[in-house]
């Protein structure tokens, strides 16, 4: 198969998604009535259509994708070691994070450099195409964190860096850590980074053995759903304590939205795309968590990926197509804290 065979296979399954979000969900909508109810959506003539066609769909791009990183000879292989990466061989995998192949893609992204590759392909299509150099990412730094001087910074689940670069981009004079468990998503952030200053330490975003009160912003991108509950509270207590009183903590992840058909694909989803933990998350209280970290003012408020970025409202523009509820939480140590 040519690059451009590859291409467009890329592309077709881009197609069929955008097909997927801006046809057969406003099609779901229309078709599920006002104020439905689960019954009421699966009752939907489209409904089937509309399941198959996310699984499918994803299954799709992860081969193209896998099929694209192969042919490519000029990725060298990934450094063992680099300036500021600090691996942990001995560092034992939990077993929520390798029993499941999350996103659906084969193998997850911590057994082998070529895993990293293919997620770091993958993750600018999962906004449909459009998250070339990670725009998604720098509009969350950019709108949704305090514009003030920050001497350490702290990015739980950085994967690949996809998220840790924008901090750095945005204040260069602070010191940036990527935290991950994945030792090949660490070593290709070190590897697309190299010479920026950034550290990445392999680490649980539950226990990363990072000082005490020694960051200024703890923040995580997409990673709370991912997480069983006893591991979110485990994450937001661990924040807390990583956070030097006056810190703040800038969680992106997803909220309900309070639109039934919305909030309902959004659980199912899930199930179709290899997400267990996600439903927990809506039922998961996650301002009370941080309450009982020692975590003042938590909220969520609204995260318009478009360009707007963060909220000032938990209300969520109104939208046709399929969109992610993208929310902020936001929280932050009382000054009075004690370290």
């Amino acid at each position: 198969m040519n690059d451009v065979a590859r291409q467009a296979r890329v592309e077709f399954a881009l197609a069929l998604r955008r097909q997927w979000a801006g046809t057969l969900y406003p099609a779901l909508v229309g078709q599920a009535g006002a104020d439905p109810d689960r019954a009421a959506v699966h009752a939907a003539p489209v409904y089937p259509w509309f399941a198959w066609l996310e699984r499918s769909a994803q299954k799709m791009l992860w081969r193209a994708v896998e099929d694209a990183v192969d042919a490519a000879d000029a990725e060298d292989d990934l450094p063992a070691s680099a300036p500021g990466l600090e691996l942990n061989p001995g560092l034992r995998l939990p077993a929520w994070y390798t029993d499941v192949d999350i996103h659906i893609q084969p193998g997850g992204i911590w057994r082998a450099d070529r895993d990293a590759l293919v997620y770091e392909a993958g993750a600018k299509l999962v906004m449909l195409g459009e998250n070339d150099d990670y725009a998604f990412h720098t509009l969350f730094t950019d709108t949704a964190v305090p514009d003030r001087p920050y001497e350490r910074i702290v990015d739980l689940g950085c994967g690949f860096g996809k998220s840790t670069r924008p901090f750095k981009r945005r204040w260069p004079d602070a010191e940036v850590i990527g935290v991950d468990l994945s030792a090949p998503v660490l070593r290709l952030a070190a590897h697309r980074t190299a010479g920026l200053g950034i550290r990445y330490v392999q680490a649980d975003a539950a226990d990363t053995g990072l000082p005490a009160g020694s960051a200024d912003l703890v923040t995580a991108t997409m990673l709370v759903h991912e997480l069983p509950p006893p591991v979110v509270a485990g994450v937001l207590a661990e924040a807390a304590r990583v956070l030097a009183p006056g810190g703040v903590l800038r969680v992106l992840d997803f909220h309900p939205t309070g639109d039934a058909v919305r909030d309902l694909a959004l659980v199912e989803h899930g199930d179709r795309n290899n997400e267990p933990y996600l439903p927990m998350l809506f039922d998961t209280d996650c301002l009370a968590l941080c309450a009982d970290a020692g975590l003042a003012d938590a909220r969520w408020v609204a995260f318009d990926e478009r360009g707007a970025g963060r909220l000032e409202t938990t209300r969520w523009p109104d939208r046709a197509e399929w969109h992610f509820p993208w929310a902020v939480l936001e929280a932050r140590k009382p000054e009075d804290a004690r370290v």
